[in-house]
């Protein structure tokens, strides 16, 4: 089966091509940072539009760079949710007309289902079962992943995502949207052991995060600082530390308590280079290995939701004639592929 995916949760436009035998046959993203910086932030009305605007010229493109046409295309798979609501039905209304009109199934794919199978991507993808940790700019969780649909969540943030913290501390210290990155860059040249900010959570038992007061901890040192060169460096390098401690001691505590063998990190914060070297060894002194998708499938792509589309597709399911998109749509609610009931909403 050859699948055409569709994915336009947020302010990502994207469209790719996954093929039983070949794999991903190419895909391609296109970001709105450029539309959204002068808001500081992603404002979801203009976010819709530019999705309408850019993703049917995107999907024209990629099928002519692959020399592929309609009649080469067995499937239709598309983003449904969580996310945007109106972003997300830019992405479901294309997605379903074309397969209607090329007569050909379609499917609503959950987002975090494609990032929680992205690193299978890869040319070694990992194997079944394993330990999945979350972390993007809405969603922060550990989960038990035992097949295609068959997910245990085992904790996830009560509050603000770690995604969320990192741009929210970004804009505090007065770093340009998006900020993540450019905070994370900054902690580079900020100096350890300067700021020491609290460890959420850490204290009590159980795999939830909640990161609003480690945000709301930098408020006040900032507040209360000597302002200085070297200020904002210093409290990104704090920051970031205790983030990056919190998320590796809840994947330890997650490790030993399932047992499992491999660890997979995905979702846009997955790409930290300081989280990452932190959890491989973390990892590797339980006799574990860690796996993540390559950088451009960390952050939000066509390419996750093609797999994660044509692992359904192949095992007929698929959604009904009615445009299905959820702003909400709890990963609890579903099941392998083949077993979905898949509602409009």
């Amino acid at each position: 089966m050859r699948v055409l995916a569709v994915e336009t949760s947020c302010d990502e436009t994207a469209v790719a091509v996954y093929d039983s035998h070949a794999g991903l046959l190419g895909h391609q993203v296109y970001t709105q940072t450029d539309l959204h910086e002068v808001w500081g932030g992603v404002v979801p009305e203009l976010a819709s539009r530019d999705h309408v605007q850019r993703l049917l010229p995107m999907i024209k493109a990629t099928l002519g760079e692959l020399a592929l046409t309609p009649k080469d295309i067995h499937g239709v798979a598309y983003t449904a949710g969580p996310g945007l609501i109106g972003a997300l039905l830019v992405g479901a209304t294309v997605g379903r007309s074309l397969a209607y009109a090329w007569g050909v199934p379609a499917v609503a794919v959950h987002h975090l289902e494609g990032h929680l199978l992205a690193p299978r991507l890869e040319a070694n993808p990992p194997a079944f079962p394993y330990l999945a940790l979350l972390v993007s700019g809405g969603h922060t969780m550990l989960v038990d992943v035992q097949g295609v649909g068959c997910y245990q969540i085992l904790g996830e943030s009560l509050d603000d995502a770690a995604g969320e913290a990192f741009d929210k501390t970004a804009k505090l210290l007065g770093l340009p949207y998006p900020g993540g990155a450019k905070l994370a860059l900054l902690a580079e040249s900020g100096r350890p052991g300067v700021f020491r900010f609290p460890r959420p959570m850490l204290d009590r038992p159980g795999f939830d995060f909640s990161f609003s007061g480690l945000k709301t901890a930098v408020w006040l040192a900032l507040k209360a600082a000597t302002p200085s060169a070297d200020l904002a460096a210093d409290l990104a390098r704090g920051f970031e530390e205790a983030m990056v401690d919190t998320l590796v001691a809840k994947s330890e505590r997650a490790l030993k308590a399932t047992g499992r063998s491999t660890l997979v990190v995905a979702g846009g914060v997955g790409a930290n280079r300081r989280l990452r070297n932190r959890l491989t060894t973390m990892a590797a002194t339980l006799g574990a290995v860690t796996a993540y998708p390559r950088t451009e499938f960390c952050t939000d792509n066509a390419a996750m939701i093609a797999l994660a589309g044509h692992e359904r597709l192949v095992a007929k399911e698929q959604t009904s004639l009615g445009v299905m998109a959820r702003a909400r749509w709890p990963l609890s609610e579903l099941r392998p592929p083949g077993q979905m009931s898949v509602q409009i909403a």
